[in-house]
């Protein structure tokens, strides 16, 4: 692959929807708001389940949309499971605890942050911080035990849990404070709550749960969508339809089942978003898609949301559920009449987008990561003075980020280590950091951010034989560029 990376050199163009193509609102009035987090004891009816108005705890930073996947998981966990009711209040500044890139070690309760070389930067047991003492009895200097596994991006384990992407750090938070409480309740406690954790998903966010109305999230945002998302904007409406008049083939490949892919893309993209699309991949089960063979993973048809028949292969652009990325490249290759298309895909989730279309399927990626924007603010004066080419273009109002640098963790993409006792600090890259240059083509903090570009655009690329902060675009985080070169441990 070249330097430089440009739209206009692909033949298809793919995009996750849920924080990539939607973005979901953050909460900016100081109107009441039914129902998320529960903040105060109700009367509980003969279920267990929480009667009466249900009120919102609500942060001002962090989205809407999330607070209610924390509120679908706590609930679930409470009523169902049995554990402490304590999980439905939470204090506003608990919400600091939650930051992309932390491992779950389940076998201790602890988080972690960890170094590009493995060793833990940070850590806390349950939302309790640790101090650099108790890390370095705990864990020492060297690489943490599991980071080999992890860090070859082995999706599943009994052991850990990486928290990438924001409809994860809910689960982050409120893991946590059930070890605080299995701890206030037991002093000899062993952390077996996480198979609790994935029957509270599986309950609120299986296939069905949209159209049974089951769970506490789906029903919610069936009521009140658009106080949950915002509608794309007019500049980013106008480059998906510049890319579909340009030839491009322009995928959607989503996780989402039909049912709620539709919601959301016609409150975001409007009623006719289906024309901007030539294929539309829902329950696509990431990182499965790209990873599993294709006699694991076929495609099924979709009737009124409903898979129907399995396909052996795709033989025309349309609306399918399930399949892999093998069949859809052939497709790909029928449609455009070359061997070897190439193809780009958007998403924000490092492991099951980035990771995945990149080893398994060799296409160019383009990562959506939020904390971009928040570690690149630039003064006034200094944004405006560059030119639209270089720097993109935000429409209207700038949005707020949906991340800011959380006190206990701090940078997403750097950190300080003492090489020994009384030596000074050293900052190094975090492990999340690496996966950004080696799995990337680009990072951008939003598509909004190129979307006033022309297509042929020049991007550079992620490359060893560039800086290190040569693929974040507009911007380079802040927290990189001040300070290389720096150690890589």
């Amino acid at each position: 692959m070249g330097r430089a990376f440009s739209l206009a050199d692909c033949e298809a163009v793919g995009f996750d929807l849920d924080h990539t193509l939607c973005r979901y609102r953050l909460r900016e009035s100081s109107q009441e708001l039914t129902p998320a987090i529960i903040r105060s004891r109700r009367s509980y009816d003969t279920k267990g389940y929480i009667s009466g108005n249900v009120t919102f705890c609500v942060n001002s930073s962090f989205p809407l949309n999330l607070q209610l996947v924390y509120a679908s998981f706590a609930q679930y966990m409470v009523t169902e499971k049995g554990y402490d009711k304590e999980l439905l209040d939470v204090p506003l500044e608990s919400w600091d605890f939650c930051c992309k890139g932390l491992v779950l070690d389940m076998e201790d309760g602890n988080f972690l942050k960890l170094a590009q070389d493995g060793t833990v930067l940070r850590a806390s047991h349950g939302t309790k911080h640790m101090t650099s003492e108790e890390i370095l009895e705990k864990y020492g200097r060297k690489e943490w035990r599991h980071f080999k596994t992890m860090n070859g991006m082995v999706s599943r384990s009994a052991k850990y849990y990486v928290y990438d992407n924001y409809f994860d750090l809910p689960g982050a938070l409120l893991c946590a404070r059930i070890v605080d409480s299995l701890n206030h309740n037991s002093a000899s406690q062993k952390f077996n709550f996480w198979k609790d954790m994935v029957a509270a998903i599986q309950h609120n966010y299986k296939t069905s749960a949209f159209k049974e109305n089951c769970g506490t999230y789906f029903p919610e945002v069936k009521r009140n969508p658009e106080k949950y998302v915002q509608s794309c904007p007019e500049s980013v409406k106008k480059w998906l339809r510049k890319l579909k008049n340009s030839g491009k083939i322009l995928l959607l490949i989503t996780s989402s089942h039909s049912d709620y892919c539709r919601l959301l893309c016609e409150h975001i993209l409007g009623n006719d978003f289906a024309e901007l699309f030539d294929i539309v991949i829902t329950n696509a089960l990431k990182p499965g898609f790209f990873s599993q063979p294709p006699n694991q993973r076929p495609f099924r048809t979709l009737e009124n949301d409903e898979e129907q028949e399995t396909l052996l292969s795709l033989d025309k652009p349309g609306w399918y559920s399930q399949g892999n990325s093998s069949h859809l490249y052939d497709l790909l290759k029928k449609m455009t009449g070359k061997l070897e298309p190439k193809v780009v895909y958007f998403g924000d989730s490092m492991h099951s987008d980035i990771f995945s279309a990149h080893h398994y399927s060799n296409w160019e990626t383009v990562l959506i990561l939020e904390e971009l924007r928040g570690d690149s603010i630039m003064a006034p004066s200094e944004t405006e003075a560059e030119p639209l080419g270089k720097k993109g273009k935000y429409e209207g109002h700038h949005p707020k980020s949906l991340y800011a640098i959380s006190k206990q963790w701090g940078s997403f993409f750097v950190d300080t280590v003492s090489a020994a006792e009384d030596a000074a600090e050293t900052l190094v890259k975090t492990w999340s950091c690496k996966c950004v240059s080696a799995y990337s083509t680009i990072t951008i903090p939003s598509i909004e951010s190129i979307a006033d570009l022309p297509l042929d655009y020049r991007f550079t690329r992620f490359s060893s034989k560039n800086s290190i902060t040569a693929g974040y675009f507009p911007k380079p985080p802040r927290s990189l560029s001040i300070h290389q070169p720096m150690a890589t441990k």
